[in-house]
């Protein structure tokens, strides 16, 4: 991939790891640049920094407008689309793995209430 984005090293790197492992090439994306909405003001109704992905072999899209920056909203449209091809392809993402330990934290911090109060009822 050509493309920097303004974002650390770090993270371009880990971008390029993460589309070579999914087999996923930059020529793959369909990519639009459109006037985002929301808070920035003046500045995001004169620029178009809301970007808009498309990954065509599968249809999959993407629409980020969470910064003013077009170049940090090109990065987080990537990583986005990539979550949604590993969701896709059956591999348990980041987004998943919170999940799943919130839900076994919720279900620990239940039996712990149902064993402390068990005991009460009797008395």
């Amino acid at each position: 991939m050509t493309d920097f984005f303004a974002v650390s090293e770090e993270k371009n790197r880990w971008l390029r790891q993460k589309m070579e492992a999914l087999g996923v090439r930059e020529a793959d994306f369909e990519e639009k640049f459109v006037r985002s909405s929301g808070k920035g003001g003046q500045k995001v109704n004169k620029t178009s920094s809301c970007v808009f992905l498309r990954h065509t072999p599968t249809g999959l899209e993407v629409k980020c407008m969470k910064d003013r920056s077009q170049s940090i909203n090109r990065f987080l449209a990537r990583r986005e689309l990539l979550e949604k091809l590993e969701a896709a392809r059956g591999i348990s993402t980041a987004r998943d793995m919170k999940a799943e330990k919130i839900r076994r934290q919720k279900a620990r911090r239940q039996r712990r209430t149902v064993e402390k109060y068990a005991g009460k009822e009797g008395e």
